[in-house]
């Protein structure tokens, strides 16, 4: 397991936390990417109505129907199959997959997730524009969610431990940032930080948007560099590129 970046949490104190942070009540459909020994799985169950986990691994994924009758185990590829609809994602996540999750956590709607990265991965998510850190990570899920890093887990709460700490990150999507506007918003952010190192009006520029659209624009902004933007200033930005 440690190959495909899972570390399982054994900390019982720390799986409890988890729960607590979810707000978790018995009408609550909760999605778990990565359950691995189940060990989080049977605390969700636990508290929740329903909990759908989302397993790669074959004999994992049999591991947890046997234990678990009431869990509803998916043996599936979590990056590729479609998504089971739930209102709350609780995830210890695999970490080889922190980036590409999130990303499609996030262009879904949810009402609330906590979920557990490295903590250098945690800290990239927070950070404010104009820090080293910072960057379309950070861009996206400052757009589209409160987030909050709630604690530090040390390595020794894992099995097999890790070689770092890790976080645990609470996000809650912003009402007024509609998941239909996520994926938009994540091209123009991926877009932007392929050309960081270039001022914006450059970087458009690089991405397709006419003279006549630049000349259009908030021309301060322009003259920053994508790492100065807030997300704000970028959801500006891409709202006028779109209209």
């Amino acid at each position: 397991m440690k190959k495909k970046g899972q570390h399982f949490l054994v900390d019982r104190a720390v799986l409890e936390r988890i729960a607590s942070y979810a707000e978790l009540k018995q009408d609550d459909r909760v999605l778990e990417i990565g359950p691995g020994s189940g060990n989080l799985t049977g605390v969700l169950a636990a508290h929740a109505a329903r909990v759908c986990a989302v397993e790669v691994d074959p004999n994992l994924a049999a591991e947890l129907r046997a234990r678990f009758p009431n869990v509803q185990v998916i043996n599936a590829d979590a990056l590729t199959i479609k998504l089971p609809d739930c209102n709350k994602v609780v995830s210890n996540l695999p970490y080889q997959i922190s980036s590409k999750i999130t990303y499609r956590l996030l262009s879904r709607p949810f009402e609330l997730a906590v979920l557990m990265y490295q903590k250098e991965f945690a800290l990239r998510m927070v950070v404010p524009p104009g820090s080293r850190l910072y960057g379309r990570l950070a861009m996206v899920v400052g757009f589209l969610c409160e987030a909050q890093i709630l604690e530090t887990v040390p390595k020794g709460a894992f099995r097999p431990v890790p070689e770092v700490n890790s976080a645990i990150v609470r996000l809650r999507p912003k009402a007024e940032r509609p998941a239909e506007d996520a994926e938009k918003f994540m091209r123009l952010a991926e877009g932007l930080f392929c050309h960081r190192r270039k001022k914006v009006k450059k970087a458009l520029a690089a991405l397709g948007v006419s003279r006549e659209t630049l000349a259009e624009l908030d021309q301060e902004l322009l003259e920053k560099r994508p790492e100065e933007l807030t997300p704000e200033e970028a959801a500006g930005l891409a709202k006028a590129i779109a209209g």
